[in-house]
């Protein structure tokens, strides 16, 4: 399903940014820039941005950011083809009646009637649950201390205790049994036909962040087993790919999100206030996972169990979302086992005290480590700090490093010196070879750390594009000396291929265009803030042109850095030759760009 990418763009340039956001919140000129307090999370000091000039907007408070369309899926909570829609009767645009092949159509018709499924699935269970027969379902969440409100918002239900109830309803209402299937809501075999999966169950509606019914969660009625009972994977259903309370969590406008364990968690820390609370479904935090709340936050708080299944879930959670880019820190809910237990015993004010005292994640995984010696045996001790040694060589920046081997080294009173020899140590044997200076290996080894992309390599490949869009005559001073090959760090590669196709193509550079380009929302916030970019630019032009050769000069350095170790690593000895040639012409290049 899409619109022709011209007919985008048209609508998109015929809906002043300014004027639509200006629609929502008020907006105050500054500069070049419209500024206000973020829509998406609570400031007092403005730090949301709208310009006009690249029809985008950032926040450089909590990350969100865009063009036009995302602003309205962000706030409105839209899809894509809504945004569009929208936009295109605010321009007065009309759209064409879009065309689909017959598979294409049959795919689209069969998801919307599982969609219409289980929405009919959820209003039928949340029916049973204010009949009698659901008087002790709604007891037991009565006992729970929910309020009708929250009974209402998160659509609770019951499944009373006829097998084949719900498959009867559906079936009256016209649904088919091959769609029934695969709903996951009913099961089939010869001897008994179409049965429900879920039977006296309180009845936990999932839904995906537009607030669409896709599967259930049943707690068991009494002593029956499993006790959790989950929907299987549909077509409009995938474990791994959905959070539970996103749809509201997203709404938040807050900076991180509370990460739970289950349901009753989520729904209870959203009653007591926490509306920023997730939880995933059923399963381990995946990958996936991780990469969803990244599009959201910056930062997620575990409010896993206190119990040991909970602290091995959390610390199987701290690398995925570290490798997501997230900043994870872990609550301390002791003496309770969960933010249920907690909040109903000390209150969601003590709870959110908590929450600010959160532990930093590698001081909690030390923690636990900690826990398997015991300090008063000097062997025991002597072990404990060998380990804590090695774990601090995880830290790839010296300064990172040395912070936190300080930190241990004050909490567990040793000194610090000795700490930091002992981490030396470790990463000196950890050298996967020692080679003589000079030698092949030692080569590639140091290629490669050259070739990785540090946050200044970043933030110089990020300055340079973001020069490039705001004065399109430097694309003059860098041809060719500089292009998309160069960009090094993998999302600024594609951004540069596409800024350098427009420019060639056009002569300038249109930002909103561009992440219009992008399909998924984590990538357009990325791509704004690319865009946002602040340059300090030098008052006098001799510093401007100076700066700019200094970043030029620095991209193409680790530009020739990595193809350096590729050449090693190939034993290419004849790019070699020319990389190094290369290498001793960038004197040269910073003079040139300095003076043209």
């Amino acid at each position: 399903m899409y619109y022709p990418e011209e007919l985008v763009e048209e609508i998109r340039s015929k809906n002043d940014i300014v004027d639509v956001i200006g629609s929502y919140v008020h907006l105050t000129k500054k500069g070049g820039s419209h500024m206000a307090c973020c829509p998406f999370h609570n400031e007092k000091t403005p730090s949301f941005s709208v310009s006009s000039s690249k029809q985008m907007f950032y926040c450089f408070g909590c990350g969100k950011g865009g063009n036009v369309f995302t602003f309205l899926m962000e706030y409105e909570n839209l899809t894509f083809l809504e945004a569009v829609r929208m936009l295109a009767e605010r321009a007065h645009v009309d759209l064409p009646q879009m065309e689909y092949s017959e598979e294409a159509k049959r795919a689209a018709q069969f998801k919307a009637r599982l969609y219409s499924a289980n929405k009919e699935a959820a209003k039928y269970y949340f029916y049973q649950l204010k009949s009698e027969r659901g008087k002790p379902a709604m007891e037991y969440l009565k006992k729970r201390a929910l309020t009708d409100h929250t009974i209402t918002r998160f659509g609770l239900g019951y499944s009373n205790k006829y097998s084949d109830d719900l498959y009867k309803y559906l079936k009256n209402l016209g649904y088919e049994d091959e769609l029934l299937r695969q709903s996951g809501l009913v099961t089939f075999n010869e001897a008994r036909g179409g049965s429900d999966k879920f039977w006296n169950r309180v009845m936990y509606p999932i839904m995906d962040v537009n607030s669409r019914v896709i599967a259930f969660g049943g707690r068991v009625m009494g002593a029956g087993e499993p006790k959790y009972l989950n929907s299987p994977e549909t077509p409009i259903f995938e474990k791994s790919r959905n959070l539970y309370g996103l749809n509201f969590a997203r709404a938040s406008r807050k900076d991180y999100f509370l990460l739970c364990e289950g349901y009753m968690d989520v729904i209870s820390l959203h009653q007591a206030g926490f509306s920023n609370a997730v939880a995933s479904l059923g399963t381990s935090l995946t990958t996936q996972h991780a990469r969803i709340l990244a599009r959201y936050v910056k930062e997620v708080v575990l409010t896993y169990d206190s119990d040991g299944a909970g602290v091995k879930a959390a610390l199987r959670a701290i690398p995925l979302l570290k490798e997501a880019g997230i900043l994870t820190r872990i609550v301390n809910m002791r003496p309770y086992k969960d933010p249920d237990e907690f909040i109903k015993a000390l209150g969601a004010e003590e709870y959110q005290k908590r929450i600010d005292e959160a532990q930093n994640s590698f001081f909690y995984e030390i923690d636990v480590m900690q826990k398997d010696y015991d300090l008063a045996d000097p062997e025991q001790k002597t072990r404990f700090f060998n380990e804590m040694a090695k774990r601090l060589l995880f830290f790839s920046e010296e300064l990172e490093r040395n912070n936190y081997t300080e930190a241990l080294a004050q909490k567990y009173c040793i000194s610090y010196d000795s700490l930091r020899k002992l981490v030396n140590r470790y990463g000196a044997r950890g050298e996967s070879v020692k080679v003589a200076e000079g030698s092949v290996q030692r080569q590639r080894e140091d290629a490669k750390k050259r070739g990785k992309p540090g946050d200044g390599m970043r933030r110089s490949q990020r300055l340079l594009l973001t020069r490039l869009i705001e004065e399109p005559e430097s694309f003059s001073r860098i041809e060719g000396i500089i292009g998309p090959e160069d960009f090094t760090e993998e999302f600024y590669h594609g951004v540069a291929g596409m800024v350098f196709e427009e420019y060639k193509e056009y002569g300038s550079v249109n930002p909103a265009k561009l992440i219009g380009r992008f399909e998924d929302a984590g990538q357009q916030q990325r791509a704004a803030e690319l865009f946002s970019t602040k340059l300090d630019a030098p008052m006098d032009e001799q510093g401007r042109k100076k700066e700019f050769a200094d970043t030029v000069v620095r991209v193409k350095q680790n530009s020739l850095d990595v193809q350096y170790a590729r050449a090693v690593e190939q034993n290419d000895f004849a790019k070699l030759q020319r990389i190094i040639k290369e290498r001793r012409e960038l004197g040269k290049l910073h003079s040139s760009l300095n003076l043209g």
